[in-house]
């Protein structure tokens, strides 16, 4: 019974520094495991068409862009990130609960429909800029359940378009979308009130 316990305890520790582990396996993002799940219709695109994520630590703020028929990217939506963990700047080393930031890729091997989060998709940290730097972590993701140990978490309705969104631009085509994860909106007057941060 005392091995049962330490066991347990070691399990829980060990989710608790992984960031947010997913549960279940990683499948293709063209399973139809969530074919029930509606996506927005946004004018000027194709259902198929490429799409890139763009996330906004400090304002929140999670951003859909989506290629039109014209090949220029536009908005298609904007989520309020119910939850991110951290602080601004990077993420440094596994455990440190750190949302990360910086710009990643995400493959349909990387989108998992059985995660105990709702869903999930694996941003792709750490990329090569990560690793050159000795950063470390797994399961970094975007999820749904709105509980974050270094994730963005979205609501599982946000999680669920979102979600959409990939799976159809990869349906359609696409190999790899980008994320960008800021740590705020780089405007003139944001550059000059964080000029002597560190991470700068």
């Amino acid at each position: 019974m005392v091995r049962n316990f330490v066991l347990m305890a070691s399990c829980a520790a060990l989710l608790a520094v992984a960031g947010c582990t997913p549960a279940g396996k990683s499948v293709t993002a063209g399973d139809g495991a969530v074919n029930e799940v509606p996506a927005p219709v946004v004018a000027g695109t194709e259902r198929g068409s490429p799409v890139m994520f763009r996330i906004f630590k400090e304002e929140g703020v999670l951003e859909v862009w989506k290629e039109g028929k014209d090949g220029r990217y536009g908005l298609a939506a904007s989520y309020d990130i119910c939850r991110w963990s951290g602080k601004l700047g990077p993420k440094y080393v596994e455990g440190d609960r750190q949302a990360p930031e910086g710009f990643y890729f995400v493959t349909p091997g990387q989108m998992n429909p059985n995660s105990s989060y709702h869903l999930s998709f694996n941003i792709g940290f750490p990329n090569a800029f990560d690793r050159a730097n000795g950063r470390t972590g797994t399961h970094l993701m975007v999820h749904g359940g709105c509980s974050s140990a270094g994730c963005y978490s979205m609501t599982d309705p946000q999680i669920e378009e979102i979600y959409r969104f990939a799976r159809d631009s990869f349906r359609g085509g696409q190999k790899s979308i980008q994320v960008q994860a800021f740590p705020f909106r780089m405007t003139d007057a944001n550059m000059a009130r964080y000029r002597d941060d560190p991470n700068m």
